[in-house]
């Protein structure tokens, strides 16, 4: 069956954008199944045939197939990921092993692995591009790590093992949106609510409205969340939120949701494949894609930033304990007081609160300023545009060229929603490459298909005031800092001028570098000049005062020694599950992580909380025995942005041209150190970062 033979299923229509409008559950199975077997056909007559294997006859028609089952099934977990009702669930669950079990299929297909290892070691190999080469090297590499060299006798366990990796991630996932969305605390004693900005408690009183009742709703979704731990005098309120949110997904809640032996079962299976591929555990595995050589070197790495991190982490526990006791008689903090605390500290040493500050980052203006630092950084334009979307909220642009051209375009799913994943996060919905000549071509024969991404949020949307009245939506800071970051991932796959598929924008970037674009961008959000394009308050429409700017300013590096030791703490303790835990031995995963933090942390939460079953990144993402490139990738990208402080500019023309060109333009066609080289001409140096984070001293 081919893909014309169900003409109006939208999995299978290839000729443009996505149709989630008329997108449907039952789609799935038939679409899957059908470009499944199509696939599977294109790789038995490919391996059958006795004609020499060359780029044009083997990795390009394997390129045009395999991206059609990618952007159809990509479309699925897209939607899973952002409106996972039981329909949308059911349908991809029931595809899931079926699509992990063919991928398991192709990486140990040794004469997929034979065909391609034979144009890497021919003559064409010197005839191809440089992309092109980067490709061939990246999938014998990935062939091997799939167990394509693997005994015969040990693939189908390999095999199987890989599947119910890709169930039991799927799972974890679930159960942690089943666990925050099972969780309310509904408040009828408006005394309780003393502290909370007004908007908090409008947004509280809608939901609770929603669900027919009186009173304010709160949730452990991030928007209803953090107003409470940050804000709420009311210290029952934020023990009870802190509880139900430091315990989601475990044993203390339904044990149908508790990630709990989900945990161990993905360790356990991740440490078998490893063996299986003849390495001692699976941060080895892990490491080999990535700019990292070895476990060592990233433990080294870690212990060197923690250790540079600690003396001023040790104060910022000081401080927020005198001043919880001094100020707000508090003789002990805990857990559920440090983001109230915190924030009280920093409205008494800065005189400014984030709610304050809030206020001036409308939704329009703070696109508008993120628009205009991107066409003011790479010479392009950004326009609304139009396309069906999964939801009304969903709003969609453009990219183009000075003169017009079409670059790029993207989905922005801002808000916050119960079916919707929580974080943020961007994604691929089409990547650019060259169309050759096929039937399914998004556009004309020897033409450039255009990419396309998806930029998610999990942000609080617009409310009514107590007059019923309709207001914009409004950021924080740290979540308008979200959106540049997770922009910059968009960036890096938008502005690519790779044609090739497989290392074109985010494709083929290492693990441990793939943050650099998005955490270069943060930085625009410290410009006063961008902040100024940037700001309207809400009441009065004028831009942010320079005076709370500065204010701002001075508070930049507040609590970063803690902050700093938090993700090193996470970063080790992902790093050694996947190195020096036997997930078979008496150890528990909580006495590891109990280790971790007896080296390195200054604050350690409850014995009950159950940060692991919620640490989604390494068990239902792409981070496990990774985690660390968010830290790695800082050093980059701080370096990367000390070349426009050098220009005196952050603006500065020619340095964002090169940064167009040497990193986000090339993508993975060469090695993350040899974009970084090519923009820096040199190698990374830490200094910009501990700069940055108000970490280097006099001595």
């Amino acid at each position: 069956m081919t893909p014309n033979a169900l003409p109006d299923n939208p999995l299978l229509d290839f000729s443009g954008l996505p149709r989630f409008d008329t997108l449907m559950p039952g789609d799935v199975q038939p679409a899957i199944t059908t470009l499944l077997a199509q696939d599977r056909a294109l790789i038995e007559r490919l391996t059958a045939d006795d004609v020499a294997a060359t780029w044009e006859n083997f990795a390009a028609p394997l390129t045009d197939a395999f991206e059609q089952l990618s952007r159809a099934w990509g479309m699925v977990t897209h939607v899973h990921s952002v409106n996972d009702v039981p329909e949308w669930r059911d349908a991809y669950n029931s595809m899931l092993p079926e699509v992990s079990s063919f991928y398991a299929e192709v990486g140990q297909n040794l004469k997929l692995f034979a065909g391609y290892k034979a144009i890497a070691e021919g003559s064409e190999y010197a005839q191809l591009s440089t992309a092109q080469r980067r490709v061939l090297d990246n999938e014998i590499r990935d062939f091997r790590l799939s167990g394509a060299e693997l005994p015969a006798e040990n693939k189908p366990r390999f095999q199987a093992i890989a599947e119910e990796l890709a169930q039991l991630s799927a799972k974890f996932s679930e159960n942690l949106l089943d666990a925050t969305n099972a969780f309310t605390e509904t408040i009828s004693d408006e005394s309780e609510l003393a502290g909370l900005p007004e908007d908090a408690r409008q947004a509280a009183r809608e939901a609770a409205e929603r669900d027919g009742r009186t009173g304010w709703k709160f949730t452990l979704h991030m928007p209803s969340y953090l107003p409470v731990m940050q804000y709420a005098d009311s210290r029952r309120l934020r023990a009870a939120m802190y509880r139900a949110y430091a315990t989601r997904a475990s044993e203390f809640g339904p044990e149908a949701l508790d990630n709990s032996p989900l945990i161990r079962r993905i360790l356990e299976l991740r440490r078998e494949q490893a063996q299986l591929l003849g390495y001692d555990n699976y941060a080895e595995v892990s490491l080999v894609p990535k700019m990292a050589e070895s476990v060592p070197q990233v433990i080294d790495f870690l212990q060197d930033l923690a250790c540079k991190a600690r003396p001023f982490a040790e104060k910022d526990i000081a401080d927020l304990r005198t001043f919880a006791f001094a100020e707000l008689n508090l003789a002990t903090m805990e857990a559920w007081d440090v983001a109230y605390v915190s924030e009280k500290l920093l409205q008494a040493r800065y005189a400014f609160s984030e709610q304050e500050v809030k206020q001036y980052f409308t939704e329009e203006r703070v696109l508008t300023g993120l628009f205009k630092v991107i066409e003011r950084l790479f010479n392009v334009r950004l326009k609304p545009d139009a396309a069906p979307t999964w939801h009304a909220d969903v709003r969609f642009f453009r990219i183009e060229s000075a003169d017009g051209e079409l670059i790029g375009q993207f989905y922005l799913d801002l808000y916050a929603r119960e079916t919707k994943r929580s974080g943020a996060w961007m994604d691929e919905a089409i990547g650019r490459r060259c169309v050759r000549q096929t039937a399914a071509a998004t556009a004309a024969p020897g033409g450039i298909q255009k990419p396309v991404a998806y930029l998610n949020c999990n942000f609080s949307r617009p409310v009514r005031d107590a007059d019923g009245i309709a207001r914009p939506a409004t950021f924080t800071h740290d979540e308008v800092t979200t959106l540049f970051h997770e922009t910059g991932h968009g960036l890096h796959h938008l502005l690519t001028h790779v044609d090739e598929l497989g290392v074109a924008g985010i494709h083929g970037v290492e693990w441990d570098a793939v943050e650099l674009p998005s955490q270069f961008m943060e930085n625009y959000c410290w410009e006063w000049s961008v902040l100024q394009d940037m700001t309207a308050h809400i009441d009065t429409g004028e831009p942010l005062p320079r005076a709370l700017f500065d204010k701002m300013l001075a508070a930049r590096n507040f609590l970063s020694g803690m902050q700093t030791l938090r993700q090193v703490e996470f970063s080790l303790f992902d790093l050694r599950l996947h190195s020096d835990f036997d997930p078979a031995g008496e150890r528990s995963v909580l006495d590891l992580l109990a280790e971790v933090r007896r080296q390195v942390a200054v604050l350690v939460p409850p014995a009950w909380h159950r940060f692991p079953n919620s640490f989604a990144h390494i068990f239902a993402g792409g981070y496990a025995a990774g985690y660390y490139s968010y830290k790695w990738a800082e050093v980059l990208s701080a370096d990367c942005y000390g070349a426009f402080e050098e220009a005196g500019d952050p603006f500065d023309s020619p340095t964002g041209q090169r940064f167009q060109s040497e990193i986000l333009a090339v993508g993975g066609s060469r090695t993350a150190i040899d974009n970084f080289r090519a923009f820096r001409g040199r190698d990374p140096q830490v200094d910009a970062l501990l700069r940055h984070s108000g970490m280097i001293t006099n001595d």
